[in-house]
């Protein structure tokens, strides 16, 4: 074969350029894998709102790049306009999780790995990642900051709920305050010392406390 010979295309020619066990093969294993990280993905999960199409979209992106991979590393030519054609694609869905974007690339990693033929490296990867994120990710960590709503009558009660949260917690710290007539709205973030919360049923029956809202907070309710 010479140099002029591998720009040359024939569309027969790229009929049997992946053979039928290769295509097999590689899609089956892409399912099954996208299929783990749907797994991973579903059992690590811990935004608000689960959404199962993100999860199926995961096992679509793992055997799309796998299909695209045996294309493109079957001819030369191909693969040119390959990037050209995925250079125009524009995605614009924001990621709401940070860990979804760690999802997106595993899905694609997957998927090109193992069209390359480095099913061991596929596989052994792929589970090496799910146990860590399985570890981490579940990983429930006490110093994550909660927000309390409060609502006051005045300021005395004010003075009452504020010294509670201070003996019962780690850290209490006012991050805003509303005041308006005989009533008083305080947003506090707090760090529990234990992973009990029936503190706030005795917040609540604090004279002139009207009501007490505990919020878990990741950054993506208040500024």
């Amino acid at each position: 074969m010479t140099f002029s010979d591998i720009f040359k295309s024939n569309f027969l020619d790229n009929v049997t350029a992946v053979s039928g066990l290769d295509m097999v093969l590689g899609l089956g294993l892409a399912f099954a894998l996208g299929v783990f990280i749907f797994f991973i993905y579903k059992k690590t999960y811990s935004g608000v709102m689960y959404s199962s199409g993100f999860g199926v979209t995961l096992i679509a992106l793992t055997m799309i790049t796998t299909l695209v991979i045996l294309a493109v590393t079957s001819n030369v030519v191909l693969s040119l306009g390959m990037v050209g054609a995925l250079s125009i694609v524009r995605f614009r869905t924001a990621i709401k999780e940070p860990l979804d974007i760690a999802f997106l690339f595993w899905a694609i990693a997957a998927g090109i790995v193992l069209a390359a033929g480095l099913i061991p490296l596929a596989v052994f990867g792929s589970i090496f990642i799910g146990v860590i994120l399985l570890i981490f990710a579940n990983h429930k960590d006490m110093s994550n900051p909660y927000i309390v709503v409060l609502r006051c009558e005045g300021y005395d009660s004010e003075q009452a709920a504020t010294l509670f949260l201070k003996e019962r917690t780690k850290k209490c710290t006012v991050k805003s305050k509303s005041v308006q007539k005989g009533d008083t709205e305080l947003n506090m973030e707090i760090r529990l010392k234990d992973d009990n919360t029936d503190f706030v049923n005795a917040l609540s029956d604090i004279a002139g406390v009207k009501s007490a809202v505990l919020v878990s907070y990741n950054g993506d309710y208040m500024g």
